[in-house]
């Protein structure tokens, strides 16, 4: 996909370290509150020998460089990340469209409670919450929300 210059495409091994700034970047900005499981070195590490190894990583690049990045595993939603100059440019919506387009059947993630911009980004995108947790479940220990998006759903949410 090329549009104005920014190329979506499936990461390779030479993303990872870029990847890994971008969620670095974008959790840092869009999560303050909440407490990071693993340093930036273990993060780095994840990336480049987890996430790109063994999960479908694509990656939003422009002039050279990484500024989004979307992982999926199966019918789960991974990582959904912007450099947080790009936040409200459509990149985003585009990331979306791509997932949708890779996993018709539907999708389902994970999001924390106080983040309040996600939720309404995927609800937007007609997902829909199903499970809110204390977050004893995750590494965080943040509360967070369960949302799934089932393609009947989507077309059910766009006509309201």
């Amino acid at each position: 996909m090329n549009r104005a210059g920014l190329v979506f495409r499936r990461a390779g091994d030479s993303d990872a370290a870029d990847m890994a700034d971008v969620w670095l970047r974008s959790f840092t900005a869009a999560l303050p509150t909440v407490r990071r499981a693993h340093g930036d070195d273990e993060a780095r590490s994840w990336f480049s020998q987890v996430v790109v190894a063994q999960y479908e990583s694509w990656v939003a690049v422009t002039d050279g460089s990484v500024i989004g990045l979307l992982v999926l595993d199966g019918e789960e939603l991974e990582q959904l990340y912007l450099d947080p100059s790009w936040r409200g440019r459509g990149v985003g919506d585009r990331f979306m469209d791509l997932a949708k387009q890779q996993r018709p059947d539907g999708l389902g993630l994970w999001t924390f409670q106080v983040n309040g911009p996600a939720q309404r980004f995927y609800e937007r995108h007609g997902f829909a919450a199903v499970e809110h947790t204390d977050g004893l479940r995750n590494e965080e220990r943040e509360p967070d929300v369960r949302y799934t998006w089932r393609p009947q759903e989507g077309a059910r949410f766009r006509q309201q």
